[in-house]
């Protein structure tokens, strides 16, 4: 089955992990990806964890690229540069806002002789604005966001969420924005710039936390696990662990307290509707953990699930690892990496019935494609001077 970005070239400036995860999903989607790389490589080869002197980091972020080296130091390396670019159809680069301009790669300049291109640029703060020339990171963009300021433990210090969404988030809004790019330049056959910034992205994925300091003039707090507007939503100590129960509902209120044989939640006032419940949710945690500790996380999973409540144990990666559910949608993949072996990586979360989800090559090596690519470039520079010529 072919993928969705068949025959569509990625030129990728990108390095560490925004911009990368941004072009292997694209390489996921089918799009033939062309990673550019300095002389001794994208720093993310240098980032634990390793196995045989390889980064399984960098391993796990540019699947399905060709990587090739450029010197953008030097004349060569820049003309090397502009002509893959101008071949095309999407580039992307997460310098900070201004370099590529001064290497001579910028958007207007590439525009000129390739008006299709999708020159997608994803910085920490923006091309505009009052920050645009702050460096980044995303332990900076979660603080910066009111991410880290809603997150952590209830009366706790704020806390970082544990993957890196001050990266992974924008990436993903940058292959949403790319993918509207492409429709429009098919219906238009003209290219643009795309500016996506990890502050705005992470911002934007607060969720209700602006509207309710709006209505309230209040600063939403950490809850810990807890929801700020549905309750039972949170972990819940069972009598050897942990379980997670989310009730969205009133009906499913209901249910809870019938599959946990405690009628006299329903009579309660403190946890009558969900408002009730929200506003005494540690009542409601004490309430509930003095049911559950009655039995194991696991005993009280399988009686949950069987009443159609939502809930689940906490996983960790060795439990996913062999989860026959994310097994059977193909999402826990082993592939051979080369100088590291057998290794496991997460698939591809976008299915379809009319494309392959099939994630494809592994990480490249560096440098690995530098002459075939080049060589490839000359071929049709020269196969284009014939044309011309005749």
């Amino acid at each position: 089955m072919a993928k969705f970005l068949q025959d569509v070239l990625v030129v990728d400036f990108t390095r560490v992990l925004a911009g990368p995860f941004c072009t292997m999903t694209l390489a996921d989607l089918g799009a033939r990806v062309l990673k550019i790389e300095p002389p001794g490589g994208d720093e993310a080869r240098g980032m634990g964890p390793f196995k045989n002197g390889q980064s399984l980091y960098f391993a796990s972020i540019n699947r399905g690229k060709e990587s090739v080296v450029l010197d953008l130091k030097t004349d060569a390396g820049r003309e090397a540069a502009r002509a893959l670019a101008g071949r095309a159809d999407v580039l992307v680069e997460n310098y900070r806002p201004g370099t590529m301009d001064r290497l001579g790669l910028g958007y207007e300049s590439l525009a000129e002789f390739n008006p299709r291109l999708i020159y997608a640029s994803l910085s920490g703060f923006g091309q505009t604005g009052p920050y645009r020339d702050r460096g980044a990171y995303d332990v900076i963009v979660q603080a910066m966001s009111g991410m880290m300021g809603i997150t952590g433990q209830l009366h706790g210090p704020p806390t970082r969420v544990g993957a890196s969404i001050g990266d992974l988030i924008p990436a993903l809004y940058m292959v949403g924005g790319i993918m509207g790019a492409l429709f429009e330049r098919s219906q238009t056959g003209q290219g643009c710039r795309l500016d996506v910034a990890m502050m705005d992205s992470v911002f934007a994925l607060t969720e209700n936390a602006l509207a309710r300091y709006w209505l309230t003039e209040q600063n939403p707090a950490p809850l810990g696990n807890r929801h700020p507007a549905i309750a039972p939503f949170s972990t819940f100590a069972t009598g050897d662990g942990t379980i997670v129960i989310a009730c969205g509902n009133d009906s499913l209120w209901q249910r809870l307290c019938d599959c946990l044989e405690i009628p006299e939640g329903l009579d309660d006032p403190r946890f009558v509707d969900n408002q009730q419940r929200t506003e005494n949710a540690e009542a409601l945690a004490e309430f509930l953990e003095i049911r559950l500790a009655h039995r194991g996380t696991d005993d009280w999973l399988e009686r949950l699930l069987t009443a159609g409540i939502p809930a689940a144990k906490v996983n960790r990666m060795s439990d996913l690892a062999s989860d026959p559910h994310l097994r059977s949608r193909n999402m826990v993949r082993e592939i051979e990496q080369e100088g590291i072996g057998r290794m496991l990586t997460p698939g591809s979360p976008i299915k379809s019935n009319r494309s392959d989800d099939d994630i494809g090559a592994v990480a490249p090596a560096l440098g690995a494609d530098t002459g075939r690519v080049l060589e490839e470039l000359m071929e049709r520079s020269g196969s284009a001077g014939a044309d011309g010529d005749d």
